[in-house]
């Protein structure tokens, strides 16, 4: 039981423990304030006495948990916990967190700038936590990163986010069940690929229809296609002469580079153009548009 407990809130045993102290001394300063609210009605015995008694401890049950929690270093996770608590009572399951995977199979600088958009580390659990975007929609998050690379930099970025890892194999990516179990087991609500080099097979494209999206480095549909990633795409706008390189944000179906296009940005190319300094613009542009598309896109996600 404790263990499923740490798996579901994400704490370790420390805080386990105060969890378990808060609720209790929480519910004991509950029951005494209540009894003596109760003592000032002089309605103490009776059928009258036990309703207003139910009443008043519901009222400042809430209230003693997260007094209690203060003292304990507890307040952040009590804070979200009776959030929920509000929001399966109230039906407001439209406001609950989107959990979101990135898939990459590098560095991971675009994972880490998507990363620093969303979430937060949370001082009491030293996990991450969903950062504070409004109420414009839904609250995104992300909770996963999937990566078929051992030894992939963007595997020190989830480390460093304290975001769990996904370390994939081919054939049953490919051929198997597309680790899809896994996927709905962390509750996965959308994907985001950066720089993903594998082929989203077709199962999952059909578990997450409009729920997936990629960058490419090239102003689609030109220099896309299978094999066409990294310094390839900058080499071949350089052959091609092309003035004009950007990035292209498309939702991702069962081609390589093909889906529907959500966004392009561009950058022009030097006489000089190297395919070292192309990259470091086209850097450039995936930082500054990918994170903040990604919000606009998860505040419609359903």
């Amino acid at each position: 039981m404790f263990v499923k407990l740490k798996q579901r809130w994400n704490v370790n045993n420390t805080n386990l423990v105060l969890i378990f102290f808060t609720f209790a001394l929480g519910g004991s300063l509950c029951g005494y304030l209540g009894r003596l609210l109760l003592s000032v009605t002089r309605l103490e015995s009776g059928p009258a006495g036990v309703i207003l008694y139910i009443i008043i401890v519901t009222l400042l049950w809430p209230l003693c948990v997260l007094l209690i929690s203060i003292l304990l270093g507890q307040f952040s996770f009590f804070r979200k916990y009776l959030e929920k608590v509000w929001a399966r009572l109230s039906g407001k399951k439209n406001r609950e967190i989107i959990k979101v995977a990135i898939f990459a199979s590098g560095a991971g600088s675009n994972a880490e700038k998507i990363i620093q958009k969303f979430n937060q580390p949370d001082r009491n659990t030293n996990k991450a936590e969903v950062k504070s975007q409004g109420e414009k929609g839904p609250k995104a998050m992300i909770t996963l990163i999937v990566c078929n690379k051992p030894g992939a930099g963007v595997l020190q970025v989830a480390k460093s986010a304290n975001i769990e890892t996904l370390l994939i194999d081919k054939d049953r990516f490919l051929k198997g069940d597309h680790y899809l179990p896994i996927l709905k087991r962390h509750g996965i609500d959308f994907i985001v690929l950066a720089g993903f080099l594998w082929k989203i097979p077709a199962g999952i494209i059909q578990a997450y229809p409009n729920k997936i999206v990629n960058i490419h480095p090239a102003l689609l549909p030109r220099h896309g296609g299978k094999g066409m990633y990294g310094a390839k795409v900058h080499e071949a706008v350089i052959a091609a002469g092309d003035k004009q390189s950007g990035i292209t944000i498309h939702y991702v179906d069962e081609l390589y580079d093909h889906g529907n296009v959500i966004l392009q940005a561009t950058c022009d190319l030097g006489e000089d153009e190297t395919p070292e300094t192309l990259a470091e613009k086209i850097h450039l542009l995936e930082h500054e548009h990918y994170p903040a598309l990604l919000e606009r896109l998860l505040q419609n996600v359903k």
